[in-house]
């Protein structure tokens, strides 16, 4: 269950939000002061903080800074001040978001749905890896492995191997491998892949067992099962 702190003083407008979210199974814990707000955004952990601009005690963009200061805990500014200089103060001093009132809360969890994206697109990013029998290869950190082993490629190596594996069951004719890890106006001959080929197997091939790349005589090299 995602934790929920909202900081405002008009406790009318903090129960009214406090129940539509609970309905939508957040834990949310409500401060009425800036003080008190500031000192529970500390010392726990929240998913999102709804602040109030225009507090008792502390204001809102006081608030904002000192949390900044030492958490990234997301901050969606509510108050009913809304000229382009406050908003502009607001994000400056480091609120995530800022929604004037009067506020629709459907708009508010939107707005707070969008967080929740970017923060779980932070935590898992994703990369791309191929996969091929036991190989496989990720394309972000360019790490080739069999299994749980690491192999190491050379550059040229890795590319030829990546230009094969995104084409399993097809057929690669060595002008298009040329091509796709040479570049089109390389100074080479189509031989130079032939090379590399055998360069590739000695590295990722287990003795005794079927090469991963399969030669298609006459045309050219291909990963099939």
């Amino acid at each position: 269950m995602k934790r929920i702190l909202f900081i405002e003083d008009e406790q009318h407008l903090s129960r009214f939000v406090e129940m539509e979210l609970r309905r939508e199974a957040f834990d949310v814990v409500l401060a009425y002061d800036g003080v008190t707000g500031l000192q529970l955004a500390l010392a726990e952990e929240w998913d999102i903080i709804l602040l109030d601009l225009m507090l008792p005690k502390l204001d809102g963009m006081e608030v904002c800074r000192r949390i900044r200061s030492v958490k990234k805990t997301p901050v969606i500014m509510l108050t009913a001040r809304d000229s382009i200089t406050d908003r502009v103060s607001g994000l400056d001093c480091g609120a995530d978001d800022y929604i004037p009132k009067p506020f629709a809360v459907e708009e508010l969890q939107a707005r707070m749905r969008v967080i929740f994206r970017r923060q779980a697109d932070i935590a898992e990013p994703t990369q791309a890896v191929l996969t091929f029998r036991d190989l496989s290869v990720n394309m972000d950190l360019r790490v080739v492995k069999r299994g749980d082993t690491e192999i190491g490629l050379t550059k040229r190596e890795f590319d030829l191997l990546t230009a094969l594996m995104e084409n399993v069951n097809r057929v690669m004719n060595r002008e298009t491998l040329l091509d796709k890890v040479w570049g089109f106006e390389a100074a080479v001959d189509t031989n130079v892949v032939d090379v590399y080929i055998r360069y590739l197997r000695n590295k990722i091939d287990e003795p005794g067992k079927d090469s991963y790349i399969q030669t298609q005589r006459g045309v050219g090299y291909v990963m099939k099962p």
